[in-house]
């Protein structure tokens, strides 16, 4: 037998070989690590030795708030960009509506110029009208009664006659010559009528009468009442005299020979 048979060793007794277990796992959403001894020292307590840590992990609330997050800022951008819109419509139709209204007022006031116009014509006509109605009152206030229209109209033809085969002078009123209005206008100022110095305004001086109605006195015309370029006067018997023309003189003529357009009663 060894002589150190009996001496007792010093050495610490040694572990078990047996390695540590490492265990993971997953409860309630952390992660939990866990180490245990395999062999403890006899006078350890009776319990396994155990290290835990909790570690966060992305939950399905996370998740789902997140995703939440995200459709919040995508709806905000799109209610930016729909007010950004919304915002440039208003401005352009703003912009249209004073374009228009611009357009309206400039178009009243074209419109109310041209009333404006169109009434001073209309105002100028009728001041027209009433002046050639005054002058025809005038005329006929002027005119004998018919008691004494006889006597008038004899006096008239008297003195036209007793122009008869004088000269025709284009703008002459007597005595020696004269033109067609000229010897109308001195006719009747024989009989106290003041009618107007050319043909054109001598047609219109009276009433109109037919051609088919004839009195003697009456002013015969040619051409279109208030434009006539030749008038003369009726003396009874279908004839007339007149100032014709620089060849033909002051003549005595049928109505045939020339028809007139119209005539005019002053008597």
């Amino acid at each position: 037998m060894s002589p150190n048979a009996l001496i007792p060793s010093h050495r610490k007794p040694r572990r078990s070989a047996s390695s540590r277990a490492l265990r993971a796992g997953v409860t309630g959403g952390f992660l939990t690590l866990a180490v245990t001894g395999a062999t403890v020292p006899a006078n350890a307590a009776q319990k396994p030795v155990s290290e835990t840590q909790e570690m966060p992990t992305i939950t399905t609330a996370l998740a789902t708030s997140a995703a939440k997050s995200a459709d919040t800022a995508e709806q905000v951008a799109f209610n930016y960009e729909r007010q950004a819109l919304q915002d440039s419509a208003f401005s352009k139709a703003a912009k249209a509506a004073e374009k228009h209204k611009a357009e309206a007022v400039k178009k009243a006031k074209a419109e109310a110029k041209k009333k404006a116009e169109e009434a001073r014509k209309a105002k100028e006509a009728a001041q027209a009208r009433a002046s050639r109605s005054s002058e025809r009152s005038t005329l006929s206030a002027s005119a004998p009664s018919s008691s004494s229209a006889t006597g008038s109209s004899a006096t008239l033809v008297s003195f036209l006659k007793a122009q008869l085969g004088k000269a025709y002078v284009l703008g002459s009123s007597g005595p020696s010559s004269y033109d067609c209005s000229g010897l109308t206008q001195a006719a009747f100022h024989q009989i106290g009528v003041d009618l107007p110095r050319v043909s054109q305004d001598q047609s219109t001086a009276g009433t109109q009468v037919g051609l088919d109605n004839l009195q003697v006195g009456d002013i015969l015309y040619w051409g279109s009442s208030g434009s006539a370029y030749h008038v003369g006067v009726y003396v009874g018997g279908g004839k007339f005299i007149g100032a014709q023309n620089s060849s033909t003189g002051i003549v005595e003529r049928p109505l045939s020979y020339d028809m007139p357009t119209g005539a005019v009663r002053v008597l």
